[in-house]
């Protein structure tokens, strides 16, 4: 019964804060003027010209028929150089390779906006440091060294393929089709850093859906309440099978256990400090059955669940009179349904300085750091599976390990060679790997590498 009310009260709240929220940003929003711009806030410039140019005309000829793409190639590599569950030193390769696309159909049809977006993404060369080293494979990974590793598989899958329009004066826009959540919610945060706790927002850590490269199908609208302004939501498919490898390409909803409706309030204004800002609340519910984490009496399954994530990144200084040169501080947070989810809380703050040096306009210096709470109901399952089992010492083999919290940093310098090519080194710490104050403590060297074709 205690469950049921606390889910219920955290239900109300958040559909109660979104509407009281979206309300007074509507009231108190002025038109702005200035342009707004994320680049200070950690995202790319747009690449003028990749490493392959206009490609012989073949991109302009295209561009000139409506249809634009963006092709990349990423690398993360990692190294333990002390501590962790395994400290014998191992260097761990992955890499990415992503064509994102576009064309544009408002040209031929008149439709406002019409337009199709598709994603397709090869990762290979699966090899995870954070598996095979960091943490204790025992327990519930809470973070990963290199975001692009994969979950033990090379794989080349469709991440999203939509179709898209716009209504009442641009101001609704409407997306169906087979969907990421990157599409649309939860994106102020950008991924920059290569330890996945600090790239994007806190909603994937729900594990109700996915930050890149997995599809399912589903329907999202945005409504502009006004320019500054914007109110998401949608219903999506909630398919835990989605991750795996028979639904890279797959059109079925085989798998499926019911759906996702996300609601979302985005604020992007010039009025905190007078430069960007980015702010966001949003809550995920789904009617899909999901089993209690503590089952000391068989499975308990809950036919609903939730999970609720807030971010903010915002600018604070401007380099002389470079709009693109200056630091910004982000923070995102997410509270999960403890019941269900691993994570009870996640919380990243992070400092990024773009323009640090006259030299190097276009270089980025960054500094993060993660706070994971592991779930009460997890720990309390583990607790029984020890006591069940009657072992107390950790030495054991049949010990269960039980995780608290931990705390990850991140600190990268990226050095922007080309606007074609950036390198970006980085130095990890992590403070109880996996929440276990038992592991040691480790130091991760990594390296990523960004081309632009």
């Amino acid at each position: 019964m205690e469950h049921n009310i606390n889910t219920k009260t955290a239900l109300s709240l958040a559909v109660l804060y979104l509407c009281l929220t979206s309300t007074a940003l509507a009231d108190s929003v002025n038109q702005q003027t200035v342009p707004w711009s994320n680049i200070v806030l950690g995202y790319d410039k747009p690449v003028k010209q990749g490493l392959l140019g206009d490609m012989w005309g073949i991109r302009s000829d295209l561009a000139d028929h409506g249809f634009t793409f963006r092709l990349a190639y990423l690398t993360e590599s990692a190294y333990n150089l002390s501590g962790g569950y395994n400290d014998s030193h191992h260097y761990a390769f992955v890499d990415d390779t992503a064509l994102t696309f576009s064309q544009d159909l408002e040209r031929y049809t008149g439709i406002p906006d019409a337009k199709i977006d598709g994603n397709i993404v090869n990762r290979n060369h699966d090899d995870d440091l954070t598996s095979e080293r960091l943490i204790n494979p025992s327990v519930s990974r809470n973070d990963q060294a290199q975001e692009a590793a994969n979950g033990g598989q090379s794989i080349t899958r469709l991440g999203w393929l939509t179709f898209s329009r716009s209504f009442m004066d641009r101001k609704l826009n409407w997306r169906i089709g087979m969907m990421n959540k990157n599409q649309d919610f939860d994106l102020i945060v950008p991924c920059d850093f290569q330890l996945i706790s600090l790239c994007g927002g806190k909603s994937a850590k729900s594990g109700l859906w996915s930050n890149w490269n997995v599809h399912t199908w589903g329907t999202a609208f945005q409504y502009k309440l006004t320019p500054e302004v914007t109110l998401k939501t949608g219903v999506l498919e909630y398919n835990p099978s989605a991750t795996e490898r028979s639904h890279a390409w797959s059109w079925s909803t085989q798998g499926s256990k019911g759906f996702l409706l996300p609601m979302e309030v985005l604020w992007r204004t010039r009025d905190v400090v007078g430069l960007p800002g980015a702010y966001n609340l949003g809550a995920i519910f789904t009617n899909g059955e999901r089993a209690d984490l503590y089952h000391p009496d068989g499975y308990l399954y809950h036919d609903h669940t939730w999970y609720i994530y807030t971010s903010f990144n915002q600018q604070i200084t401007q380099h002389g009179d470079d709009a693109n040169r200056g630091l910004s501080v982000s923070n995102s947070f997410g509270w999960a349904d403890e019941r269900t989810m691993a994570f009870k809380y996640v919380n990243s703050t992070a400092l990024r300085y773009r323009g640090l040096f006259d030299s190097r306009p276009d270089d980025m210096m960054a500094l993060g750091v993660t706070y994971i709470q592991a779930s009460s109901h997890y720990q309390r399952e583990q607790n029984y599976l020890n006591g069940m089992n009657g072992v107390s010492d950790i030495n054991d083999p049949l010990w269960k390990p039980v995780p608290g919290h931990s705390i990850d940093l991140d600190l990268y310098y990226r050095v922007q060679v080309t606007s074609w090519l950036a390198i970006q080194p980085e130095i990890q710490f992590w403070k109880n790997p996996a929440g276990l104050s038992e592991t040691p403590d480790a130091w991760v060297g990594a390296l990523k590498t960004m081309v632009t074709f």
